[in-house]
């Protein structure tokens, strides 16, 4: 049964200006250690990939956080959602410390998808509630 949808669209632009003001500061709030690793990575080659990494990790988050129904707020924290990627390459969503046990405890399931141009950054996911 589906729980919860949400979609978010991300003007990369809008975050190249954020990252401008605030630098890898505005990087570590939204990332995760991991995340950040991989950030800091694909920055040191590209640094548009490395902008459109964080542009898509900030959408799906967003995406997600409107999925679940609760926004920006406990729980739910930047950190504490992560997107990674399977071998695959697909994205999948892991939680972190209470926003996990709040998820858990609700036997929800979230499934992510991320994509991005040169402009814009978009994520759509689904969370799925288990059925007794």
């Amino acid at each position: 049964m589906i729980y919860g949808i949400g979609t978010d669209i991300c003007d990369v632009r809008r975050m190249a200006a954020t990252f401008e003001r605030q630098g890898e500061r505005f990087a570590r709030k939204v990332l995760s250690d991991a995340e950040f690793e991989v950030w800091q990575r694909r920055r040191a080659r590209w640094p548009a990939r490395g902008l459109r990494y964080l542009a898509t990790r900030f959408s799906a988050k967003e995406a997600f956080s409107k999925a679940i129904g609760l926004g920006m707020r406990m729980p739910m924290t930047w950190r504490r959602c992560e997107i990674a990627n399977l071998p695959s390459g697909q994205p999948v969503i892991v939680l972190h410390g209470e926003l996990k046990d709040w998820f858990d405890a609700r036997g929800l399931r979230a499934h992510v998808t991320v994509t991005d141009e040169t402009d814009y950054a978009a994520s759509f996911v689904v969370v799925e509630k288990d059925t007794p």
